[in-house]
């Protein structure tokens, strides 16, 4: 289980590391055109995904820190339990980096740090981070490990 908290623990350090960059090189709202597609920006989420509840007043920080800290012990038990199963396991490890940076946030700050812009004919994708983009990844290698899983059942047993 050691090595998937070690994949954890590069997921978070790379997410911070990241986030003070961008803190350290940007005040709030500042955008810089990388390409005709891609922006970086300061931007302060207090919701969830596509900031969700963000104007909830406040509640959402700990609602949000605690769903965070009860899934990361889920995980952590699932890590536990599945070690030998590399793909789930990976995945899980990428989840679990991923919110427990944005958790520190969420304590730190009140609110999650996002940088990366996407946008397209005026339209702007959510800004998100490193940390959410771990969480996407993790879930889609848990579907690809379930589609996979599922090859390997004998339809007739």
């Amino acid at each position: 289980m050691n090595r998937w908290l070690v994949v954890a623990a590069i997921v978070i350090i790379l997410d911070q590391l990241s986030k003070a960059v961008i803190n350290s090189h940007f005040i709030y709202g500042e955008v810089l055109a990388v390409t005709p597609f891609f922006n970086l920006v300061l931007a302060h989420n207090t919701g969830a995904a596509f900031s969700f509840l963000h104007d909830a007043g406040g509640m959402q920080r700990w609602l949000f820190s605690v769903i965070a800290l009860v899934a990361s012990v889920w995980i952590v038990w699932l890590l536990r339990k599945h070690q030998s199963e590399k793909l789930f396991s990976f995945a899980l490890a990428f989840i679990l980096g991923g919110a427990l940076g944005n958790l520190i946030d969420r304590i730190a700050y009140g609110y999650v740090v996002d940088f990366l812009d996407f946008h397209w004919a005026g339209y702007h994708f959510a800004a998100f981070n490193l940390a959410d983009s771990a969480i996407t990844c993790g879930a889609a290698l848990l579907i690809w490990d379930g589609f996979k899983g599922k090859r390997h059942e004998n339809p007739a047993g």
